[in-house]
């Protein structure tokens, strides 16, 4: 009997949770097929088989948070039947859900960190049935307090989306799901205190992949600052022209996909800037691979822009574009979140001016973007108005130092004011 492990779905994944079974014990399976939704620190994607045979057995329920290479389920030959399980399937509160680095054997401490219980909402009224429900109808469910029992699925095999969910909340006929327990949930209320009443929200395996890895960045890599003023004036008046000579439908590269393909050039140039530093070594990339961050619903997310420095300012534009609408819809992959060697990250859309970024580890460096502003400037002795733009790159002092830091960042200063260097 062949078993299937917790897969490895990113770069960076060190555990997953089991949000939903495609298949039940008895399906026969073929390689290929979609059998579980699995939750990465990165997104959410359906897991396909590289076996095929009979699910004679589901090791890891729904809800489990389990470490890469763990069991969660097994396959027979076809036409063999389930195995028995007197133990019933894995949950989070059996040995393989241990924290990490404790003994799978050992019971864990009263005070040790514990994986969430799964929500309420994800187990029916009767017992031995699941609710199936894509992981997007799901956070929603879970964010409105809906419980997905009492919810009608109109999916494939009824399965619950999002539309399901939206429909019951305006029908106003779902429960609402308390949390699982005793943990305080994303809704939870203390009783009165000094600073009045304080509400509970759990991070989602995203955010909590956020905090752990921005720790261990400023934790661990030497981070040291520096900022230009870019002259973007000639900039502005070629998008002017490239805008006004677009055809309708037609992408109009951003200012962001300037500084991308600027970054991409410049990087081609700086091979450390393009590396990273990684167990006492240096680590450089032959493919100049650009991750852009996107703002998406409470989190931030950076997917790649992938051989930038190859492609042509349209092109640049038409990927940012695809992966920032994925980003928000909630339907980027895991590949698409990983092989970036160096980040842009750009809030000059709010208005910000300047403002130093943390690491995405474990890259050399990441450039800080703020607003466009038209402002008074010296030019040949004369005062003229002019379009400045502040950035701000923040380089990991153990692969890229300050001499290379401040020629890669010079380099960048100089293809955005003279953009016709960026179409070469």
């Amino acid at each position: 009997m062949a078993e299937i492990v917790m897969p490895r779905l990113s770069d960076s994944m060190e555990e997953g949770t089991i949000l939903s079974w495609l298949k039940k014990v008895g399906d026969e399976i073929a390689v290929g097929d979609e059998i579980v939704e699995i939750e990465t620190d990165k997104a959410n994607m359906a897991y396909e088989s590289d076996l095929a045979g009979t699910l004679t057995e589901i090791v890891a329920e729904e809800g489990a948070t389990l470490p890469i290479g763990t069991v969660i389920a097994k396959v027979g030959d076809s036409g063999e039947g389930p195995a028995a399980s007197p133990a019933g399937p894995v949950t989070e509160g059996d040995s393989l859900a241990h924290p990490r680095g404790s003994s799978p054997s050992a019971p864990p401490a009263e005070d040790a960190e514990q994986t969430p219980a799964a929500p309420a909402e994800a187990e029916p009224a009767e017992a031995g049935e699941r609710v199936k429900a894509s992981p997007v109808a799901r956070r929603l469910a879970k964010d409105k307090g809906i419980d997905l029992s009492t919810v009608e699925g109109s999916g494939p095999e009824g399965r619950i989306v999002k539309k399901d969910v939206k429909q019951a909340i305006s029908a106003g006929d779902a429960a609402a799901a308390g949390p699982a327990g005793g943990t305080p949930g994303p809704s939870s209320i203390s009783p009165e205190t000094a600073k009045g009443q304080v509400a509970y929200e759990d991070l989602s395996k995203l955010q909590s992949t956020i905090a752990r890895r921005m720790s261990e960045s400023k934790a661990t890599a030497p981070h040291f600052y520096l900022e230009v003023e870019v002259d973007m004036s000639r900039a502005v008046q070629a998008r002017g022209r490239i805008k006004a000579a677009a055809g309708e439908g037609e992408v109009v590269p951003s200012f962001n996909d300037m500084v991308v393909k600027a970054c991409a050039l410049a990087l081609r140039e700086f091979p450390r800037a393009n590396g990273a530093y990684r167990d006492g070594r240096f680590e450089l990339y032959s493919r100049v691979n650009v991750g852009i961050a996107v703002a998406a619903r409470d989190a931030l997310v950076v997917p790649t822009v992938f051989d930038a420095d190859r492609k042509g300012l349209r092109q640049i534009a038409a990927d940012s574009r695809a992966v920032a609408e994925k980003v928000r819809a909630g339907t980027i992959t895991p590949p698409e979140l990983s092989g970036a060697t160096f980040t842009v990250s750009n809030l000059g859309m709010y208005g910000i001016d300047s403002f130093a970024a943390v690491i995405n580890p474990p890259q050399a460096g990441i450039l800080a973007v703020g607003a466009i502003v038209e402002r008074p400037a010296v030019r040949d002795g004369e005062i003229v108005p002019a379009h400045l733009m502040k950035a701000n790159l923040a380089c990991d002092h153990r692969i890229l130092y300050g001499a290379d830091g401040a020629q890669f960042l010079a380099r960048v200063r100089a293809l955005l004011e003279e953009p016709l260097s960026l179409a070469l």
